[in-house]
């Protein structure tokens, strides 16, 4: 039975879609945080059987309980008096599968993801994040890849005077080749989207040109989003260079080991490689390709972009990366402040592209990689 607890959602609603720790993997929750409460951990929500499971008793919910989504009494920061819900993520296809197979051995394989994510909305519409004023779904890694194909669904649940807008932080996941010329991850990608059946929440007009798998890739998929997104992400993202660009296979004899690790210890040729540069590498740059793919959002007026040189993954989840005094800036701005001025049409547009590693000073050592 979950527990009940309405949602104020004043005022507004921030929902969060998280992957952080892969080790961790467990049935999907809910937690819902009072927009004003401090010092005490909020009341859970979860789905039937993650209790028992054990959801509830490891220390993730330690962890999640941190900066974008803490419940600060600091005035001056946004979203502070926000009501949070987080929602674990660990079906395996970013909430978009909905299949079941039997195996040759008789096993039948369940594939929930879809109907994971249209549960767990419908509840939270029914316990108050209906009655919201402003609604922002936000998500890192595989949430953020979530957030970007449910983002349209998500806001299309709102009368329009409610407004809605979508981040995702470390979810633009790049169609690229590796070091060997291989598309490893596209691979991986089209025995994701065919196993778990995710056409049903890809855009129709991107399926009407092109197959599901190109449309599963945020490339494809931001051409279709409609409602207001920010996009964070590295432009030398530590867990794409790590397992996509340099899957273990493709560097036998570890000549990109350390590399991949620490790209300070990257030598001059692997640097031109991640830049772009490398006219003999059989693998096109990794920003390059990232930027290229992110010029669709320059015509996206309500649309914010972040786009560091920092060697990391996933920098909501820090305070270090989000908002510290050796975060990441961009236009002298750190992230939350970025975020910030977006979500509430502060000022000037907010599409910020840094220069290539290692130009930007503020990127730390220090931030997790």
């Amino acid at each position: 039975m979950a527990t009940e607890q309405l949602l104020q959602c004043r005022p507004g609603c921030l929902v969060l879609l998280l992957l952080l720790l892969a080790s961790v993997m467990m049935c999907p929750l809910v937690w819902s945080s009072p927009p004003t409460t401090v010092g005490r951990p909020p009341e859970l929500t979860l789905l039937a059987g993650a209790a028992e499971k054990g959801a509830a008793n490891t220390n993730l919910l330690g962890v999640l309980f941190i900066r974008i989504s803490t419940p600060m009494m600091d005035y001056q920061l946004d979203f502070y008096n926000w009501n949070k819900v987080f929602v674990r993520y660990c079906d395996g296809a970013s909430f978009s599968g909905d299949a079941e197979y039997e195996d040759q051995d008789g096993n039948r394989l369940f594939f929930r993801g879809l109907r994971i994510w249209e549960a767990i909305i419908d509840e939270l519409m029914e316990k108050g994040l209906a009655n919201a004023k402003q609604a922002l779904l936000a998500g890192c890694s595989s949430g953020g890849l979530a957030t970007l194909l449910h983002c349209d669904d998500f806001s299309a649940r709102f009368p329009r005077k409610v407004a809605v807008k979508c981040f995702s932080d470390a979810g633009f996941f790049l169609d690229k080749k590796n070091i060997d010329g291989e598309r490893f991850f596209r691979s991986v990608y089209n025995g994701v989207v065919h196993l778990q059946n995710v056409s049903k929440v890809l855009p129709k007009d991107c399926l009407a040109k092109m197959e599901p798998l190109d449309c599963f890739f945020p490339s494809e998929l931001i051409k279709s989003i409609n409602t207001p997104t920010f996009i964070l992400n590295s432009g030398y993202d530590s867990w794409q260079i790590q397992n996509v660009l340099v899957p273990d296979e493709s560097s036998p004899e570890n000549s990109w080991l350390t590399c991949k690790a620490n790209i300070r210890d990257c030598d001059s040729t692997q640097i031109e490689v991640l830049h772009g540069w490398c006219i003999f590498s059989l693998a096109s740059g990794f920003r390059k390709t990232m930027v290229g793919d992110l010029k669709v959002v320059q015509d996206k007026e309500e649309w914010g972009l972040f786009i560091d040189s920092c060697f990391t993954h996933c920098q909501t989840p820090f305070k270090i990366s989000w908002d510290s005094p050796i975060s990441p800036r961009l236009g002298n701005k750190t992230i939350s402040q970025a975020v910030g001025d977006w979500h509430f049409s502060r000022g000037q547009r907010v599409k910020e592209i840094d220069c290539e590693y290692p130009c930007n000073p503020t990127c730390s050592s220090q931030l997790p990689s």
